[in-house]
């Protein structure tokens, strides 16, 4: 689906091939082809975010991936361009592509009591996206966190299902709070929840257009 100025395939969870002047897989996951990836963001070491045998279907020699920094042992021994860990605040350019690394934490989704899904402390990333003009904001494993409202993007692609990241009510929140021009759910039927969560933000929303890729 074409989105401003970019190609966005929805793999499946929240995989998505973004494409113009370069080629990007966001936590490749259940991916079914073949594909050579210019650049792959990796947001935390959970194996449905980072996985081995689908990372092997979109690397080539020239691939750079940009990870979260608990992505260093599930990450040891691939070979490509380059590889770099990035602390949240971090940047960093792929020719005219920028990435910029943001936090992404539970501060209401708890394994058990006091134990967050994904605390704070551990590091995990969302994404914030530049490319061909277009900005992207690729959430990551995240609860509606006060940091969103300094995000400034194009599109924003949040997390909906509840249980481990937002519900489609936060997710809406989130869209309010960051107000993109698109938003685009992702984190549905592959882990938990379903395309009625997608549906369920699209309607919630209310600011800006919603588009289900």
């Amino acid at each position: 689906m074409k989105l401003l100025t970019l190609d966005f395939t929805r793999i499946a969870h929240d995989t998505f091939r973004i494409a113009g002047s370069k080629v990007i897989y966001t936590d490749p996951f259940k991916v079914t082809k073949r594909d050579e990836a210019d650049i792959v963001l990796v947001s935390h070491e959970h194996f449905d975010h980072l996985s081995k045998e689908d990372l092997d279907k979109v690397l080539f020699p020239g691939t750079s991936i940009l990870a979260s920094l608990p992505c260093k042992d599930g990450l040891k021994g691939i070979q490509v361009k380059e590889t770099h860990f990035l602390d949240p605040g971090g940047k960093h350019s792929v020719g005219k592509v920028t990435v910029e690394a943001v936090p992404a934490y539970n501060i209401s989704k708890f394994r058990e009591p006091g134990k967050a899904f994904h605390p704070k402390e551990n590091k995990g990333l969302g994404f914030i996206i530049t490319m061909d003009g277009t900005t992207v904001y690729h959430a990551g494993d995240t609860d509606l966190i006060p940091e969103m409202k300094s995000i400034k993007c194009d599109i924003a692609m949040l997390p909906v299902c509840g249980t481990y990241v937002m519900t489609a009510e936060e997710a809406a929140e989130a869209a309010a709070a960051i107000n993109p021009q698109i938003a685009v759910p992702m984190h549905y039927g592959a882990i938990v929840g379903s395309d009625d969560d997608a549906r369920k933000f699209k309607s919630l929303v209310k600011n800006c257009k919603v588009e289900i890729v």
